[in-house]
């Protein structure tokens, strides 16, 4: 026996009437049914997990094949001799 249970706070997407939609799940043919008391609203999901697509590669999640090429150059600051404030 399948038990259907209430899903608190859910708003219903047709009536919009809150606390009327209540949920159930059927192992068997491996979907999960939701459904609202007030207007007749039905919706089904299935419960099998389906791969996930590999991300497409960007210049953003690709890592930098090698540093840019710099010299480095050590940079000395020489206070200004005309200012009078310390």
């Amino acid at each position: 026996m399948t038990v259907k249970r209430f899903i608190a706070g859910a708003v219903c997407p047709r009536c919009s009437e809150m606390d009327k939609i209540r949920a159930w799940r059927d192992d068997e043919v491996e979907k999960q049914y939701r459904e609202c008391i007030s207007c007749g609203y039905t919706d089904e999901q299935s419960t099998v997990i389906q791969a996930q697509p590999t991300e497409i590669p960007t210049r953003v999640n690709t890592p930098h094949s090698n540093a840019p090429e710099a010299e480095e150059v050590v940079i000395n600051f020489i206070p200004n001799p005309g200012m009078t404030k310390h």
